[in-house]
């Protein structure tokens, strides 16, 4: 694997200010441009929730230059708009909720053929919650669970809040959890490590999800078989884009699948050994703005005289 650290900002500093003006994202592929799909915790922001001027400038000017920039993200859809926003992508996609759930985007003014949020949800991915909560409530008995309905509202079984969700959730009974129609199924545990957590959560052995352990004792699931490249392949052929022009970066397990599925994947630097195994490349961290490395090689290959349909 390659890094990006010895290839940083070396021959010509581009002119990240440029704003996110003009086409400001595409619903289909443009020839040249490429499909950037990027992750948010750990890879835009960091773990505070805070995003540098150097990501931001970087990613508008991406956005700018006409290149489709996802946001692929665990986030729900109301904690995933402001990043949206901030990019200046006023029309394209977004994937949130770890695959689960697909945006349209269209900023527009209605009168002007946008849609009255400025978003709409195209496609979301639900499951049946009961199994899973009952094999984990039994196992992890002081565990906290929340879910993602998919009604866009969260639910939990105590108080239960996270930068992820974008709301407050509603406390409920277990009882009322197993009823609901989920997107998302989010498990904590304060008395557990990453690893003991991931272990008590391999020997249960799921059934029928997905699912996928967080730098901490966190666990996302999903409907059986959705991933953040799961959605992203749906959106590639929508776009009409081809695999040779698929570029992701993240930082978290929840992105091996899209690192892998990427023709070019790069890993945060603070990754996990097993992100960084399945990605093409590694860059620096998010506190030392890795990111802005990948955005900017982007737009020196697009300037370059011999860009082209599919770049690096």
């Amino acid at each position: 694997m390659d890094s990006l650290l010895e290839t940083r900002r070396g021959k010509r500093q581009a002119d990240f200010s440029r704003p996110a003006a003009g086409s400001g994202g595409s619903f289909v592929h443009q020839p040249g441009t490429l499909m950037v799909c990027l992750d948010v915790d750990g890879t835009i922001v960091n773990h505070d929730g805070h995003m540098s001027d150097a990501v931001k400038q970087a990613g508008r000017a991406v956005v700018a230059d006409g290149h489709t920039v996802v946001i692929a993200t665990g986030r729900s859809l109301q904690a995933t708009l402001p990043i949206i926003e901030t990019f200046g992508i006023t029309h394209g996609y977004a994937v949130c909720s770890n695959g689960g759930v697909t945006l349209r985007i269209d900023a527009r003014p209605p009168e002007e053929g946008g849609l009255e949020d400025g978003f709409e949800v195209i496609d979301q991915q639900v499951f049946d919650p009961a199994p899973a909560l009952k094999a984990l409530n039994e196992r992890l008995s002081t565990a906290r669970f929340a879910i993602e309905t998919s009604a866009g509202h969260f639910i939990a079984t105590e108080r239960f809040e996270d930068l992820t969700f974008g709301l407050v959730p509603e406390p409920v009974s277990m009882k009322q959890m197993k009823r609901a129609e989920a997107v998302r199924l989010v498990v904590n545990s304060d008395d557990a490590t990453a690893h003991e957590f991931a272990r008590a959560v391999r020997d249960i052995g799921l059934q029928g999800v997905s699912y996928s352990v967080g730098w901490s004792a966190w666990i996302d699931i999903t409907a059986d078989g959705v991933t953040k490249a799961f959605s992203l392949e749906t959106l590639r052929k929508k776009l009409g884009a081809p695999k040779e022009v698929t570029v992701a970066c993240g930082d978290g397990r929840n992105d091996m699948e899209m690192l892998q599925w990427a023709h070019r994947g790069v890993a945060m630097g603070q990754a996990a050994p097993e992100v960084k195994e399945v990605a093409d490349e590694v860059t620096g961290t998010v506190d030392e703005d890795g990111l802005v490395d990948v955005l900017y090689s982007i737009l020196e290959a697009a300037d370059s005289p011999a860009a082209g349909e599919a770049q690096p």
